[in-house]
């Protein structure tokens, strides 16, 4: 996992065609723009999830939410 700080109105690119914008910070939140190109998907992870429970009914067969989706575990590649 790559781990960034931003503020407010600067921007993270990945890859060719995604742009993600720090739009605004207040208290404990944080506003972000995505720019993608219409081919690729932008879904918040707790809606793919939700998705993924209702068409196969089981809530045990998706992977733990533990904010770490990265094969070796996290950490920081910096």
């Amino acid at each position: 996992m790559l781990i960034l700080s931003r503020k407010r109105d600067e921007q993270i690119v990945i890859g060719d065609g995604i742009i993600i914008t720090v739009v605004s910070i207040r208290g404990g939140k944080v506003r972000i723009g995505i720019e993608a190109p219409s081919n690729v998907s932008v879904c918040r992870r707790e809606a793919v999830h939700a998705h993924a429970e209702a068409v196969d009914g089981n809530p045990s067969s998706r992977a733990e939410d533990n904010g770490d989706d990265s094969p070796d575990g996290g950490g920081d590649r910096g």
